[in-house]
């Protein structure tokens, strides 16, 4: 498909807090992989992002952002598909976010309900900063450099999505028809339980993690959670208030399967290390490859390296001529 027949354009990332678990491949990793022919996609490793909250622990980003790099590689986003690039190596971001922030009131960052809840989580007593207000322009700025006029969301980012639809109207109606407003792409983001029955979380430490080695995978499947009113062999089940059941409903591929499953736990007739095993199985026979793929690119890391380095000239190729139109529209081209 050449560019022109494409749907859109579309721009995503992820924030390089950690390695990515099963949660993540399911829930975005896999969708993105799948929009890739049908869409021209920039997929960013958002640093900056991370630093709206985690602005003392740089240390060990280059690490973070390397080993996102591997995960997303690993589970099918494609360079000779899509632009995949760092956020800090097109420094144009950082011009648009200035330029987008002259005309955002203060107002509209501070009804965000992301700013909301992280504020109300602060704990050191030293207040917000300015780059988390600011986060939904540097948002914006990240959706805009590239024109995306398509951004993969779950409905509970729509709010998020809107802001950048508010400064988008703002800004055009000040500078003229710049840039498109960014219309959402639904998506239905797995919900994948941890091995605790909450929503899998690194910050839980309940992630099955990309990363891990087979044994590690059959290992944190093996401490899962089940329901907690089925004791022993033999007690009645209630699979749709296990974890586990999730699982086979994701990679059992015999629905006829997943119903005998459902009949024998209510029953009492299948155990919960039997049930286990079985969805550990189709867990590594899903996942694995993706697993596989991963270490082999965790030793070639010269080869992801390139590709970022090639994916941020990418970037950087567009990002120049957006803002050669911005600062033409806000006449700061005094001197070419």
């Amino acid at each position: 498909m050449t560019l022109s027949e494409k749907k859109g354009r579309i721009l995503s990332g992820h924030r390089p807090t950690g390695l990515l678990h099963i949660g993540h491949y399911e829930g975005t990793l896999r969708n993105w992989a799948a929009l890739q022919d049908d869409y021209e996609c920039f997929f960013e490793i958002a640093d900056w992002h991370a630093l709206t909250t985690r602005y003392d622990q740089t240390a060990d980003l280059p690490e973070r952002v390397e080993q996102i790099a591997i995960d997303w590689l690993a589970s099918g986003l494609d360079p000779e598909r899509s632009t995949l690039f760092v956020q800090s190596d097109v420094p144009e971001h950082a011009e648009l976010y200035l330029l987008q922030g002259m005309v955002t009131p203060v107002s509209w960052l501070e009804r965000c309900p992301t700013y909301k809840d992280q504020v109300a989580n602060l704990t050191d007593g030293s207040g917000p900063g300015f780059g988390l207000l600011g986060y939904p322009v540097l948002q914006a700025a990240d959706i805009t450099m590239y024109k995306a006029n398509v951004v993969p969301v779950g409905e509970d980012q729509l709010p998020h999505l809107e802001i950048t639809r508010e400064i988008v109207r703002r800004f055009n109606n000040f500078f003229g028809d710049i840039f498109p407003e960014p219309e959402a792409l639904l998506s239905k983001f797995a919900l994948v339980p941890g091995t605790d029955g909450r929503k899998m979380s690194k910050s839980y430490d309940n992630a099955i993690l990309l990363a891990d080695s087979i044994d590690e995978v059959a290992q944190k499947m093996r401490s899962m959670f089940t329901d907690p009113e089925k004791l022993r062999m033999g007690d009645p089940g209630h699979p749709d208030r296990c974890p586990v059941f999730v699982y086979h409903r994701m990679y059992q591929d015999d629905p006829e399967r997943i119903e005998e499953i459902k009949v024998e736990c209510e029953s009492g007739d299948l155990g919960c290390v039997n049930c286990k095993a079985e969805a550990t199985e189709k867990l590594i026979e899903a996942v694995g490859p993706v697993m596989e793929r991963r270490r082999e690119l965790a030793a070639n890391t010269d080869y992801v390296r390139a590709v970022l380095a090639e994916g941020a000239e990418k970037a950087r190729a567009v990002a120049s001529e957006t803002m050669a139109e911005v600062r033409s529209a806000m006449s700061l081209n005094l001197t070419g």
